[in-house]
């Protein structure tokens, strides 16, 4: 392969499950292809949510493509539908329900290859 490109197969990303839906990372440093970025693919199922937590070392920015969540973050509230994008500063505790007719697909992007996560009260 030509430098300056690194090509993760579907087959080799890291996927979890979760009791509220899944994770499915495809870029970051932990997969080896990217150092100063993670990316992954968000299931929260309908009517599920997501634990509230934080990221202290990096932004998040997460793009809804179906469905549709309440998101809070810090004491705020906004409801995103498909196409909207919310950009989380680092150390805000936020989490989402999804609210809609179906479950909710997210991209979400980290500011670092390799991001913390801390589960919040």
């Amino acid at each position: 392969m030509a430098p300056g490109a690194r090509i993760l197969r579907r087959a080799d990303t890291r996927k979890a499950q979760a009791d509220w839906g899944s994770l499915e990372w495809v870029a970051g440093e932990e997969l080896g292809n990217a150092e100063g970025i993670t990316v992954g693919r968000v299931i929260i199922r309908k009517g599920q949510h997501n634990p509230r937590h934080s990221h202290p070392n990096c932004e998040e920015a997460l793009l809804l493509l179906r469905g549709r969540l309440d998101h809070t973050y810090g004491d705020e509230r906004v409801v995103l539908e498909p196409g909207d994008t919310i950009v989380i500063a680092p150390g805000v505790a936020h989490n989402a329900v999804s609210v809609g007719e179906e479950d909710a697909e997210m991209i979400v992007a980290y500011s670092s290859g390799r991001r913390e996560f801390r589960q919040e009260t």
